[in-house]
């Protein structure tokens, strides 16, 4: 089989679990995932999304499970246990919002750090038994771990909690030879920052868009390309590192 054939079957008969995989980055590998013969489990909040990926992906498991949920982990691992181990686990699902340090209070800290954090550790610690040997796991952060934004201090913190975390949990699983590696998104056009007022958006992206050497948002599709390469045995030895796909943005 030539390169363009092997290309287009790298996930044919592995099992990948994406959580928040029913927008954004995390579909747009789900999609692709799906294209190259793998099989699939989602996980989503909304439930326009969902039903939308459903349609879109008839093949995939597609869960209401919510990442920031005191039991959303346990669930989620009871339905994984019964579908089979898993090849490779993208903790993509993630909450964003703005603040001015002032402004931040207890139920705001929380609800970004029970997402943002608890959640992808919980799921690590009750899946792990599931990941078949030779597994990947990809962890999804943000630049915003490195961009100092005045408005997105705590948002940040949780990210870089991911990326130190995931060298831990690399350190843990190597010796089952599963990888564990962190994908960096910068400007990704994928809604995210919907939250903000339209004029405080453009504010923020004209600023975000003005420090990018590539003068532009990133596709989500081309984030998600990077975190399949990571997934894929195309990636065999590489874990514990980062790949920042931000333009850029951030010169790592």
């Amino acid at each position: 089989m030539g390169a363009s054939g092997e290309f287009m079957t790298r996930f044919t008969g592995k099992r990948i679990l994406i959580t928040g995989g029913t927008s954004g980055i995390g579909l747009a590998g789900a999609r692709r995932i799906a294209e190259e013969g793998g099989r699939l489990i989602l996980t989503g909040t909304t439930p326009q999304r969902i039903a939308d990926a459903r349609e879109m992906l008839p093949t995939a498991l597609i869960l209401d499970n919510d990442a920031g949920a005191s039991d959303g982990a346990e669930e989620l691992a009871a339905t994984v246990a019964k579908e089979g181990g898993l090849d490779g686990l993208w903790l993509n699902a993630g909450y964003a919002r703005t603040s001015p340090v002032e402004e931040v209070d207890a139920d705001f800290f929380d609800r970004m750090m029970n997402t943002n954090v608890r959640g992808p550790v919980l799921q690590l610690a009750r899946l792990s038994e599931h990941l078949n040997p030779g597994a990947s796991v990809v962890v999804t952060s943000s630049t915003s771990t490195y961009e100092g934004a005045a408005v997105a201090s705590v948002y940040a913190a949780t990210k870089g909690a991911l990326v130190a975390v995931a060298r831990g949990w690399a350190s843990a699983l190597a010796p089952r030879s599963i990888r564990v590696n962190v994908l960096v998104p910068g400007a990704i056009d994928t809604g995210f920052r919907s939250f903000m007022s339209e004029e405080v958006r453009q504010t923020f992206e004209a600023d975000v868009i003005g420090r990018v050497p590539l003068a532009r948002v990133g596709k989500p599709e081309e984030a998600a390309a990077v975190a399949l390469f990571l997934l894929s045995d195309d990636s065999t030895y590489v874990t514990a590192s980062q790949y920042a796909v931000d333009g850029g943005l951030s010169k790592r």
